[in-house]
């Protein structure tokens, strides 16, 4: 008898729907075909002892299974529980009526009980696009399916109840999640507020207009003087959450394995933060069985690189790409997969390898040439992609004892999201949607001085030799910082601040 049961199979960040048709006929040996992998291989020993455990057998005949489409490899456990389903239904040890309805997943335990799988969410979505009546996972995945509208999402815990649910002896509690009301619900909770910092007001300015125009930030100061305090609270002055924007993350971050088992939606930016003795691939994505690298998983959000100099140059060069396009395409001789990869960099760095070159009160003990030789650990072409290179200096003493609050977070991002919807305005229609993307066509069209601050530019150029790269760069920001004024243009005032911002350009830092 032949009986059709349905998997699902996850290719970068979408799904592509797996039927699993199972023969069962007179004969000997099973057949597992459609271009498996070794786990899935392995999946006869773990339903054998679940079923049999379980009360049922696998019959003494010949199986034929296959999973079409047979030109895509299936990976992973997951789809113990359709290919068990698939087994009973074709030896008529359970009734099939509803089977063709449902897309299953699920990696059966020796005792038949159903572990967790990564890529809940888009397989979800694609079961609702394709026309199911519902999706049964394991228990500890089901609020995360449930975001999903208009699919019925049974969580299930043993194999046990699938089969009682099937054979209509018993029935599955429906996972129901109001995705809406969740979602405003925690959009604004977060740990960590700007309130919290004492001092360092120049730098809390950069990183608003930074957050405002999704500018690229370099921060560069002695250990001990805040730098990666500030840059945890990035998130928290950038824009909420669109609804759009969590689903395309969630996504994300439930291929990758990293949605527990509470959360059903992400609400907050994330927050990326990989040790400098990260790999390539780790990075950027890839590997055997590719998975989204830290660049996709700060999608919509920050990536932040510590120590910027001590990642590998290797590393740090990848990175040029998805800089400039937000996505990463990653080729092997099997497979072509793409993220998304739309993220603000925020780097720190120690000034020099001893740390205190431009300390205001401990000498620098590094030998001459150290500093040039230390900031050339990072590349021209990178460097270039950073917008704002910002020195920060230690928080005096006065300052880390006042016991008045800090403007909090709430406050930034106000302007920031005023900020925001100008820019959302001016590029209406386009795939932009911050000064930061700004073509060099588009640079021409939003971004005149007039002549007082033509010639505040020039002279800046001139006399701290300033690169050529740096003179976009100061037009981006200034752009941002007019925003964040309302004013519709840029005024000398504006360049002037944009350009205190490349104080620190590779030309004259250090010399």
């Amino acid at each position: 008898m032949l009986v059709k049961t349905y998997g699902s199979a996850v290719h970068g960040i979408d799904a592509t729907t797996i039927t699993i048709e199972t023969d069962v006929t007179i004969g000997l040996r099973f057949f597992l075909v459609g271009l498996p992998d070794n786990a899935v291989k392995e999946s006869q020993q773990r339903i054998e002892s679940a079923l049999r455990i379980n009360g049922f057998q696998i019959p003494g005949k010949k199986i034929v299974i296959n999973m079409a489409p047979a030109d895509i490899r299936k990976e992973g456990s997951a789809y113990d529980l359709p290919i068990a389903m698939g087994i009973l239904a074709a030896s008529n040890q359970i009734n099939d009526a509803e089977l063709e309805h449902y897309v299953m997943i699920g990696e059966l335990s020796l005792d038949g009980g159903l572990q967790p799988a990564k890529g809940i969410l888009p397989i979800a979505i694609k079961a609702r696009e394709e026309g199911f009546k519902g999706f049964i996972v394991p228990k500890e995945n089901a609020r995360e399916a449930a975001v999903v509208d208009d699919l019925k999402v049974y969580g299930v815990e043993n194999i046990s109840e699938v089969i009682a649910f099937f054979n209509g002896s018993g029935t599955l509690e429906e996972t129901v999640v109001n995705t809406r009301d969740e979602f405003f619900a925690n959009i604004n909770h977060s740990d960590f507020d700007f309130s919290d910092v004492k001092g360092q007001e120049n730098v809390k300015r950069a990183l608003e207009i930074a957050a405002a125009g999704a500018h690229n930030i370099l921060l560069i100061g002695p250990p001990g003087a805040g730098k990666t305090m500030l840059a945890k609270r990035i998130p928290t002055v950038l824009p909420p959450f669109t609804l759009k924007e969590a689903l395309e993350t969630t996504k994300i971050h439930s291929v990758a394995g990293k949605i527990d088992t509470e959360t059903s939606l992400m609400t907050m930016r994330p927050f990326r933060s990989p040790h400098h003795t990260i790999s390539d691939v780790a990075l950027v994505g890839g590997g055997t069985f590719p998975q989204p690298g830290e660049i996709s998983l700060a999608h919509n959000g920050v990536l932040f690189l510590d120590e910027l100099p001590e990642f590998k140059r290797t590393v740090l060069e990848v990175m040029r790409q998805p800089l400039e396009d937000r996505v990463i395409s990653i080729s092997r001789a099997r497979f072509a997969v793409e993220y998304p990869a739309s993220f603000m960099l925020v780097a720190s760095m120690n000034p020099c390898p001893c740390g205190y070159y431009n300390h205001p009160t401990r000498p620098c003990v590094c030998a001459p040439g150290m500093v040039q030789k230390y900031l050339n650990r990072i590349s021209g072409p990178l460097l270039d992609r950073i917008d704002i290179h910002l020195e920060v200096v230690p928080v005096p003493f006065n300052k880390l004892s006042e016991l008045r609050a800090g403007e909090p977070s709430e406050k930034i991002r106000e302007r920031v999201m005023r900020a925001r919807n100008i820019q959302a305005e001016r590029f209406r229609g386009t795939e932009i949607h911050a000064n930061a993307q700004m073509s060099s066509r588009m640079l021409r069209k939003y971004c005149n001085p007039d002549e007082a601050g033509n010639q505040l530019l020039k002279n800046a150029m001139e006399r701290l030799g300033l690169s050529a790269r740096a003179y976009d760069r100061i037009l981006k920001v200034s752009r941002t910082i007019a925003d964040l004024e309302g004013s519709e243009n840029i005024q000398a005032d504006h360049l002037g601040e944009a350009i205190q911002y490349r104080s620190l350009d590779k030309e004259n830092w250090g010399t």
